[in-house]
This record gives structure tokens, sequence and C-alpha cells, in this order.
């Protein structure tokens, strides 16, 4: 049972919790002991959520320090720069290429950094780094609401817990009008992370 620490990183509105909630569950399910804590700055606003989720066969703070997360799970691209010095060296970056510019920018205290720019940032910390079309992929697949569940079934490659698992939390957690369509966003994330830790 591996020691595993994920930060989740948003925008509020964009299931950052709901995701983590779900993860820390599977993961409980699943025989670990489970540490959990989420700041919400002006969620409701658009502001930054963070989540800290923390797995192992005994874990004693639900807070990660910087430079020891194992995973960084970014709904937005400026978050995930935001928070790429919380990364333990070479260890996992999954980024949603999307952009929410946060009101210093909508007012144009500053810019809003390109994906490269952001890759350029996070890559200082790890070269182990995905970024991903994630709205884009839930948009074509008729429901932007489903990125969450796309992202953890993407970070779910990276997990030593069942599929299996994965599978039941939704078929119990989701309403059963929409369940098939948040099935098929879990696999399209998990086929999305197979193919491209194939090309690294």
């Amino acid at each position: 049972m591996k020691k595993t620490d994920i930060l989740m990183t948003g925008v509020g509105g964009q299931g950052v919790i709901l995701a983590s909630d779900a993860l820390a569950e599977i993961a409980m399910k699943a025989g670990y002991d489970v540490k959990k804590s989420d700041s919400l700055g002006m969620s409701q606003r658009g502001g930054s959520v963070v989540s800290h989720l923390r797995l192992g066969r005994q874990v004693f703070s639900p807070m990660i320090r910087k430079g020891e997360a194992n995973i960084l799970l970014a709904f937005e691209r400026l978050e995930g720069a935001r928070w790429a010095d919380y990364l333990h060296q070479n260890c996992i970056a999954i980024i949603n290429d999307l952009a929410i510019p946060p009101l210093s920018v909508v007012g144009g205290a500053s810019a809003y950094p390109s994906t490269a720019e952001v890759e350029e940032m996070i890559r200082r910390y790890t070269d182990y780094l995905f970024i991903i079309p994630g709205t884009q992929i839930a948009q074509e697949m008729g429901n932007p609401q489903v990125l969450n569940v796309l992202l953890v079934g993407f970070l779910s490659v990276f997990l030593d817990i069942d599929e299996q698992s994965y599978v039941e939390d939704l078929s119990h957690r989701v309403p059963q009008k929409v369940l098939q369509l948040n099935l098929k966003a879990f696999a399209r994330g998990r086929e999305e992370a197979l193919a491209r830790t194939q090309r690294k």
C-alpha cells in the first residue's frame, strides 16, 4: 500500500471538492487510511480551490507540505502553475488546459500566461507533465460537467486502486439518468492517460 499525496486544485464551480471527496471515499473502501483538507477562497465567485488528499497505510496529517506531493491534479492551468512547488521532484503533474482568468487579469492588472508559459513554470519541478484538453473532451462528450470525472479517470491510472472501485462509486454517487455519460467520461480519462504514458 503505497503512500500517495495528491494535491487537487482549480477554481470554484469546477467540481474539485466533489472529485476529492469521491476519491477519498474510494480509497477508504480500498483499505487506505485517508486524510483530507480543503481550502476554498471565494470559491463561489471563481476563486481558488485546493484539496489536500493523503493516502497510505497510516496517515497522521491532512496537509501536504511543499515539495512532497506525489501528484498535482489541476482543473485549470494557472492554478496548476501556482501550486507546482508542492510537487515532489519529478512526480506527476496533470493539468487541464483551460484558462479561467482571475479578476486581476480581467481588470487588466496582469496578463494570463499561455499554455507554453505554464508548462515552463511546471517543468521547473517535474518533467512528468501531462497537459490535457479535458474541458474540450468533456464538451465533445455533450456535458462539460463531467470534467471532474474525466480527470479522476486520468488520475486513476497512477493509483494502486482497482478500476472497478471507481465504477462502483460512480454507480452509487451519480443519478441514473447521467450514469452512462459519467462512466464514459471516466473511461475516456483512463484511455487518455494510458495513451500518453505509453508515449513517455
